[in-house]
């Protein structure tokens, strides 16, 4: 519990405060998952590697300002320019760095919905933070090849499919799988900080994140390798954790709105504190408490 708590004051840190942060502090770590794939943790979501005569795939960047730091990690890798990187969602610590490789050339990939919201306007409202408002990209770092439902791209001798899994973390979402690793990447649909922060303002919800867990689930085995959009690298039972984490906080937030119970009453009783302390439990007791309607 102590861990789950350091890894969402962690989240909240840099969700809330990276823009005006040091980034010359952060440092780019990497852990090797198989010979062509990697993870590189930094600041914000981590991103996935795929290496090989194509070049670097990445799945998600963080940063610009990062950029060189990561490029640099990326050499320790191997040889190679970066020719993809994929989205998994539109949230700032996870595209930004769209910034810095869209006018160098990357190809850029994600869901229709991600280019549609990294051309406008957006405001992320986190739980006890001010409102942080996600300016309109440049149009060199807006994805060039978009998906509805699904895509494949076959590059470095992987199998790289790539899905929406129906709204969840928010409207965006795509996981990537690396059919032939068995390796996964959730974004934030899957996170290993507690409780997550679920984007309701913008097409999230708690019921879409439970129905793309169990899609996620019907895909990944006992082998498969999942990186997470925050923390470290997981297998199915964290996943199925996870799930269950959500399922039963839906049930008994339902249960007790049955029970005639106000919202105000059921975020007392606060069925979430078994799980993590904090404003996120109340939070996503709201957005259940809305989605089950009347």
């Amino acid at each position: 519990m102590k861990n789950a708590i350091s890894l969402f004051t962690l989240f909240l840190f840099f969700t809330s405060s990276l823009l005006s942060q040091d980034f010359s502090k952060v440092i780019i770590k990497t852990e090797k998952i198989t010979d062509e794939l990697y993870v590189l943790f930094g600041a914000g979501g981590n991103i996935g590697v795929l290496a090989g005569d194509d070049g670097f795939v990445l799945v998600d960047d963080q940063f610009a300002p990062l950029s060189e730091k990561i490029k640099a990690a990326l050499a320790e890798i191997g040889d190679g320019s970066i020719s993809y990187t994929i989205n998994t969602h539109y949230h700032y610590d996870h595209a930004d760095g769209n910034k810095a490789y869209g006018p160098e050339g990357a190809l850029i990939v994600a869901h229709a919905n991600t280019r549609k919201r990294l051309m406008q306007e957006n405001t992320i409202t986190l739980p006890g933070r001010d409102p942080h408002i996600q300016e309109v990209y440049p149009k060199e770092a807006w994805p060039k090849v978009t998906f509805e439902k699904a895509i494949k791209l076959h590059l470095n001798g992987q199998t790289v499919r790539i899905f929406h899994p129906g709204n969840a973390h928010t409207d965006t979402d795509a996981i990537i799988y690396f059919e032939e690793a068995n390796v996964m990447h959730t974004g934030d649909v899957f996170v290993r900080y507690g409780i997550p922060f679920i984007d309701g303002g913008n097409g999230g919800s708690v019921g879409g994140t439970i129905k793309a867990m169990n899609t996620i689930l019907d895909i990944a085995d006992d082998n498969t390798v999942i990186i997470p959009g925050h923390g470290q690298l997981a297998k199915k039972q964290d996943m199925l954790d996870f799930r269950d984490m959500l399922q039963d906080i839906w049930n008994q937030v339902a249960k007790a709105k049955k029970g005639g119970k106000s919202l105000e009453a059921i975020q007392e009783e606060d069925p979430t504190q078994k799980y993590q302390e904090g404003n996120m439990g109340k939070y996503v007791i709201q957005l259940i408490y809305s989605e089950l309607g009347k």
